[in-house]
């Protein structure tokens, strides 16, 4: 049986509440409430597979939390719904921010305010999240620290935005409309290269001259369709131009829409050879690989003006034998790593 939209979203309540400081007893009482013991966490690199909410607060965000005390979890955006296969799902994106006085996966410390995205989605069966899919985006921590080994990403970085219009909060109504043009945009964008030149992706039929597309740190930020061209598109398709999105692929991904905003995960949900050169520094490995995205898109007047991207690169990585985090510990070798403490500020 499926629920609505606003009941799959009260479930989350508690656990939404109880994040907005981290208060570690406050977290654990909420996690044990929303998930089913045996839930099946598909989590990003380095954590990767797990079971249950325990192993949720021990490995991942009890640790994140000791690194930044004062963590607090920001939601910018939820949207909840039924796929057309019938699971409930609620995806949620916003960032982790808190004074990073701690190492985080050897990450250093900086003593200053920190932000790392998430996306985070949830799948219910009778009230309860039996399987959670979530991206953090790391990288992105690394760079406010100085600590990225691999190659400068092409686009902007920044803390990524919440929507123009401030209603990612409050979503409601009918997706249909909004989900039909994400995916008509998809299914045009992989006609290109094997059915002509770039021109068939018809861009400018579904993006809006000055849309955001949000991309992972790593990657970074384009503006309108230049933008994502230039500092995403084309290095990505020079790469790897024989992408197979989805069933093309086939994979398996979840949809849900609600009123102007579309959410889609898979884990994987895109496949693809790394045959050229050009995408972040990685040489030709003439190898496959698969993607992790968890993506929302935002839709106005018929056209997708803001897009949020998180893609497991540092799984990514893996895949082709390149350790980032044992990298960035080569890097840290002259570094500080250990706690700060910071005086109260009261005396010199």
């Amino acid at each position: 049986m499926t629920a609505g939209a606003e009941a799959i979203k009260s479930t989350l309540a508690a656990y939404r509440a109880a994040t907005t400081t981290c208060d570690g007893a406050s977290v654990r009482s909420a996690l044990t409430d929303l998930m089913s013991p045996d839930a099946t966490l598909h989590l990003c690199h380095p954590f990767g597979d797990a079971i249950g909410p325990n192993t949720f607060y021990e490995n991942c965000l009890g640790p994140l939390h000791t690194a930044l005390p004062d963590l607090e979890r920001r939601e910018m955006i939820l949207i909840a719904g039924t796929t057309p296969e019938g699971q409930d799902w609620a995806a949620s994106m916003g960032s982790y921010m808190g004074t990073h006085l701690a190492p985080f996966l050897g990450i250093p410390p900086t003593g200053h305010l920190a932000h790392m995205r998430f996306h985070e989605y949830f799948r219910f069966e009778d009230g309860k999240v039996t399987e959670v899919q979530m991206i953090w985006d790391i990288p992105e921590l690394m760079m406010q620290a100085g600590a990225w080994p691999m190659a400068p990403q092409l686009g902007k970085f920044l803390n990524t935005p919440a929507p123009m219009t401030q209603d990612g909060l409050i979503t409601s109504g009918n997706g249909d409309a909004a989900m039909k043009i994400v995916i008509n945009m998809l299914t045009d964008l992989c006609r290109h290269p094997a059915e002509g030149g770039p021109a068939v992706m018809n861009l400018e039929k579904y993006w809006h001259p000055n849309f955001n597309w949000y991309g992972p740190a790593g990657i970074g930020t384009g503006r309108g369709i230049a933008g994502f061209r230039h500092w995403h598109q084309i290095p990505f398709l020079r790469a790897m131009p024989d992408r197979k999105l989805d069933a093309m692929g086939g994979l398996t991904s979840h949809w849900i829409a609600e009123g102007a905003y579309v959410a889609e995960t898979g884990w994987p949900n895109m496949a693809l050879t790394i045959t050229d050169d050009g995408w972040m520094g990685i040489a030709p490995a003439n190898q496959e690989v698969t993607l992790r995205s968890l993506d929302f898109w935002r839709i106005e007047n018929g056209r997708i003006r803001e897009n949020w991207v998180l893609v497991d690169l540092l799984d990514l990585y893996a895949q082709i034998g390149v350790d980032v985090l044992g990298r960035m510990e080569e890097f840290n070798k002259a570094k500080n790593i250990g706690p700060i403490q910071l005086a109260d500020g009261l005396t010199p």
